[in-house]
């Protein structure tokens, strides 16, 4: 059975009798540790999760699930492993295969805590602490420290961390005018150190820290995290300022590396050694437990279900936590730059969907917002619920409103509502009927802690892999990134030369022009 005969089964089944059967609802949840998935509010039956879990045996699922773990080349296009997992693993985790690695990680983190201790102890020089972290970067330089700054709570008397990602000068101009170069600190983070957004931005605050405390006092304020350390040289950073990254750690995974640095730095390397541990938890139930049993395969099936049997083209992703706000963004760089594909590894077209467009915002802000689409548009988009159990807070009353919020908009969408004869105006009751019958999904953390922190992405990043096994194509590269801000460097010249401008097609010529003309 295809899946997409699979799912036509289910064509008139409604959720709410698909969520009657005990045996189904005992294979759609599962926890590991401190996270709780529920998938029983989604659109698929046993004999559909029977055929997912074949195919999942057809792709060889178990067999790339052990290429991740030992470090094989899974980035084929660039002829690299991919070992982000590698990064937060301990010793007895890896097979020898990529115990360098871990080996590395493992220094680059006593590095980190190295720094941090220092650096809070000593300050920077003449007598200043530190009291302000600028992290320049863009993409998963940027996304990683900011989801885990807003979700962690930084220690009593901390310095305070700041970001700088668009090439939008608006953001820097605006921190350097009410930050204090004497007490900043600037971490310029960039695997390559080539990247366009990080080296203006960068050179920005290098200038401002040597034109107002001179060369010697802006090199001990400046840090870099990359794998150029000759290029971040070049640029003015102290080589004994530069932290590792390394090629085979992709951007939208590296937060659990030294991307991790400024985080460290103001919430304190305990909360970064837990957020790895959290992480590392997952990584073990992910390579150790059956596939049936495997909450991120289990999460993965159930994305490529709806893809693939459904034809749902986006996924709204909604954490009712406020800490959480930047996690739909991180997940929409995670999950669209790594499965943003169309053609397989081998370079054929991919004959299947492949990622979703992610996108979302915070509950019950979202509720106000852009819900109404949700419960009563036309088109279908699943939701991903996420809840955490126990607020960081004394304020019960409200977080009980919260979680019931969170559930009753998960049953909504499920159930709907048919308005009954009497129950309203007859001329109301179509505007006022929900169809139901539109999936979600509910993830709990018993708290928000770095641990459950770690597990969850931890998680989405497994998931996103099984995700692209079941569809042939290579999550780990990101050519897609780099063909607009090619053209961008092309395009530069022409914003202030008409024979430039020239060269350029009708339109653009004509957005130029308006352009200049201001």
């Amino acid at each position: 059975m295809t899946l997409t005969q699979a799912a036509e089964r289910l064509r008139g089944a409604t959720l709410a009798e698909l969520s009657a059967d005990s045996v189904r609802a005992g294979r759609l949840r599962l926890r590991v540790g401190p996270v709780y998935a529920d998938f029983c509010r989604q659109r698929i039956d046993g004999p559909g999760l029977d055929v997912l879990l074949a195919l999942a045996e057809a792709v060889g699922l178990d067999r790339m699930r052990q290429a991740l773990a030992e470090g094989d080349v899974l980035n084929s296009t660039e002829a690299r492993p991919a070992l982000h997992h590698v990064v937060r693993a301990a010793a007895e985790d890896v097979p020898g295969s990529v115990r360098d690695a871990q080996t590395q990680a493992v220094e680059a983190v006593a590095r980190v805590q190295d720094w941090v201790r220092r650096l809070l102890d000593e300050g920077l020089g003449d007598a200043h602490p530190v009291r302000d972290v600028v992290n320049v970067g863009i993409g998963g330089s940027d996304l990683g420290p900011r989801l885990l700054d807003e979700a962690i709570a930084d220690p009593a008397g901390s310095p305070r961390l700041h970001f700088v990602s668009s090439v939008d000068a608006h953001r820097a101009a605006g921190l350097m005018a009410r930050l204090d170069p004497a007490t900043t600190l600037v971490v310029l983070v960039s695997k390559s150190f080539g990247t366009e957004e990080t080296l203006l931005n960068g050179r920005l605050f290098v200038d401002w820290l040597a034109a107002t405390l001179g060369d010697a006092a802006m090199r001990r304020r400046v840090f870099a995290v990359t794998a150029n350390v000759e290029a971040a040289q070049r640029f003015g950073v102290d080589p004994e300022r530069c932290l590792p990254i390394w090629e085979w750690v992709g951007g939208r995974y590296s937060l659990w590396s030294a991307v991790g640095f400024s985080f460290a730095l103001t919430h304190g390397m305990a909360n970064f050694r837990h957020l790895l541990e959290g992480a590392r938890a997952m990584d073990r139930h992910f390579f150790e437990a059956p596939l049936d049993r495997n909450l991120p395969v289990l999460r993965g099936l159930v994305e490529h279900w709806n893809r693939v049997a459904f034809d749902y083209r986006a996924r709204c992703v909604v954490p009712y936590d406020v800490r959480l706000m930047h996690l739909p963004a991180y997940l929409q760089q995670l999950e669209m730059e790594s499965n943003g594909k169309s053609v397989r590894r081998d370079g054929v077209p991919v004959e299947q969907p492949t990622a979703p467009i992610v996108w979302g915002g915070v509950g019950t802000d979202a509720q106000h917002a852009f819900f109404q689409a949700l419960h009563q548009g036309t088109q279908v988009v699943p939701v991903e619920f996420i809840g955490v159990i126990q607020p960081a807070h004394a304020h019960d009353a409200h977080h009980r409103v919260l979680l019931a919020n969170l559930l009753a908009q998960s049953a909504a969408l499920a159930h709907g509502h048919e308005v009954r004869d009497g129950d309203d105006d007859d001329a109301l009751a179509a505007h006022k009927r929900h169809e139901g019958n539109r999936p979600s999904t509910v993830i709990l953390l018993d708290a928000l802690t770095p641990e459950s922190l770690g597990a969850l992405i931890a998680m989405y990043e497994h998931s996103v892999f099984v995700e692209a096994c079941l569809v042939g194509i290579n999550p780990f590269d990101q050519f897609g990134v780099e063909l607009g801000k090619r053209i961008a460097r092309q395009f530069l010249p022409a914003l202030a030369s008409d024979e430039a401008a020239a060269t350029l097609d009708p339109v653009t010529q004509a957005l130029i022009r308006e352009i200049r003309s201001r």
